[in-house]
């Protein structure tokens, strides 16, 4: 269940009780009290420039990372381990099966969690804990680049943030206008092989698809992740196969290999059967607009696109 599904939940008391009142002695002084909303329109009140962070999922890691605040961070889940500190810092579990009791012992100032991958009964435990809890949901690019903002003002950085996220819009723009007026080619993206899965309009990797020049061939589909058979592929003909995974060399090379079973598809027939790191159109974080500028080298590989990208700076600032 996520936050997205409210559930109640009630906890141990004697032991948040407990640890309310250490997290009240060791707080640091009220210095700007502020109230954000946050993406479940809830009211969020932050009562000092948050020092002690915990992110509940790796894209809160990376930006507070590309924000120039890795240390502030004094916890984060199993998976986040980009950019490389982040590695070191430690874990209090997966972003779907979060350690509550360690989150609270490391006293942190404010815990940021996804409506999509936490659950909405950690999030309560949190804040019975007395823990400012803020929720973020980017379904877009857009929404992305705001969220970065949005942490940047809530923690007290925003003229860097908006500095930033300047920066990556200007690159995003650079690619919208290379594909402005171009023919929109039909592609697959294919996020599990066996079996064959791939995304609709709901979805991030849909949006990174049109903002790259093309078209979702599953974007019309109900479910979110749509399984497909292959008589479903070979009907709607793909311009372009893009493959979304962790895994590398080899794995990739067998996957690839599988498509060109089917040498009618418009994709296989062109050599159009790319891989993309799963990482960089998965997660709603900064390295996102260097997925967008990679899905439209392979959409529109007619166009020379030069050098319009390079690795995101990750991290730029120091406290």
């Amino acid at each position: 269940m996520t936050i997205a599904q409210l559930r109640p939940h009630f906890t141990v008391k004697v032991f948040f009780d407990v640890l309310v009142i250490i997290l009240l002695f060791s707080a640091p002084p009220l210095t700007h009290a502020a109230v954000f909303r946050d993406s479940l329109g809830r009211n969020v009140t932050i009562p000092f420039v948050p020092k002690r962070i915990i992110s509940l999922a790796p894209s809160i890691t990376e930006t507070i990372y590309f924000l120039g605040l890795g240390e502030r961070l004094v916890g984060v889940t199993r998976f986040s381990y980009f950019p490389k500190e982040a590695r070191k810092k430690p874990k209090i579990g997966a972003y779907t099966d979060i350690n509550i009791e360690k989150v609270v012992t490391l006293s942190p100032d404010l815990v940021i969690a996804t409506a999509d991958g936490n659950k909405r009964e950690d999030v309560e435990m949190l804040e019975e804990a007395g823990i400012p809890v803020y929720v973020v949901n980017p379904r877009k690019l857009h929404q992305v680049l705001d969220t970065i903002e949005r942490l940047g003002e809530i923690c007290g950085v925003t003229d860097r943030a908006t500095h930033l996220v300047n920066s990556l819009r200007e690159r995003v723009t650079k690619v919208i206008t290379a594909v402005r007026n171009r023919e929109r080619p039909l592609v697959l993206l294919v996020i599990n092989m066996k079996p064959l899965i791939s995304v609709n309009q709901s979805t991030i990797h849909h949006d990174i698809i049109q903002l790259a020049g093309g078209r979702n061939m599953t974007g019309n589909q109900p479910v979110t992740y749509p399984r497909l058979s292959m008589e479903e592929v070979i009907r709607k003909r793909p311009d372009a196969i893009i493959i979304s995974s962790m895994e590398r060399e080899g794995e990739f090379e067998r996957a690839r290999k599988e498509w060109f079973r089917w040498p009618t598809l418009p994709a296989v027939q062109s050599g159009r059967v790319y891989l993309i790191d799963s990482d960089l159109i998965d997660r709603a974080a900064p390295r996102i607009v260097i997925g967008l500028e990679e899905m439209a080298r392979l959409i529109h590989p007619e166009i020379k696109w030069g050098i319009i990208h390079e690795q995101l700076p990750i991290p730029i600032y120091r406290d």
